[in-house]
């Protein structure tokens, strides 16, 4: 990694994550070069702030809940040339470093949205289904999901439109104006991602349930309707 190397932000957005965030703040802690880590909130009341400015990270508080809101003000202050969107209960293993470091290296990569191989713990064998249709989805449709991560050069983001302030559908209407722009493909390293989620409900249930949400949607219906079913409001 050399001084020419390009600046990578990391925007995270935050609600209530103050035992989980600390991890994903100490794995991008690894970084070796420029980054800037970008932590905006969606009125937490834990002590999220308090253990990303103990890491050295940016706090930007304040804000009113939804992750489109706080991922379109988090690239707003970011100064990297680089963008990484990654959800606040992620963990990135080891290889992360040299795959995202091909990527910002290669001046060619700037043309390409870049996302991680789905990896859900602690696992069972539905999720390890469920990480497989995900890696097809991806793939052949070009739709990953935020749970992914999203790396993609700043100059392709802002032609994109960027993240609209959704209450919910944040990271499909991203990808789908990204699609009809630039290939979306495989970083080929895993983002590890909290399967506890899916406890309490099928995953073919929880599945097909999100589907409906997003069909409904691409039909037109209130995205901040749609919030209040997928979060039990």
């Amino acid at each position: 990694m050399g001084a020419s190397q390009p600046s990578l932000s990391v925007i995270i957005p935050c609600l209530n994550e103050a035992q989980r965030l600390p991890l994903l703040l100490a794995d991008l802690a690894q970084w070796p070069g420029a980054m800037e880590r970008i932590v905006v909130d969606g009125a937490s009341t834990d002590h999220s702030a308090t253990v990303t400015q103990l890491s050295g990270a940016r706090w930007i508080p304040g804000l009113r809940r939804g992750r489109g809101n706080q991922l379109l003000t988090g690239a707003q202050h970011a100064q990297g040339e680089w963008l990484l969107f990654l959800h606040a209960d992620s963990r990135l293993r080891s290889d992360w470093i040299s795959a995202v470091d091909a990527v910002v290296c290669d001046q060619k990569a700037q043309k390409a949205a870049w996302y991680f191989d789905l990896r859900l713990e602690p696992t069972r064998p539905s999720l390890t289904l469920l990480e497989r249709a995900v890696g097809l989805r991806s793939r052949w449709f070009q739709m990953p999901y935020g749970d992914q991560g999203l790396l993609l050069h700043r100059q392709l983001y802002h032609q994109s439109g960027g993240y609209a302030p959704l209450p919910l559908m944040e990271d499909v209407d991203l990808v789908s104006r990204l699609a009809s722009l630039a290939p979306l493909r495989p970083l080929g390293c895993p983002l590890v991602s909290d399967g506890r989620r899916w406890d309490g409900v099928g995953v073919l249930e929880r599945s097909w349930r999100n589907r409906q949400l997003i069909r409904r949607w691409r039909q037109g219906e209130d995205p901040a309707q749609l919030a209040a079913i997928y979060y039990g409001a």
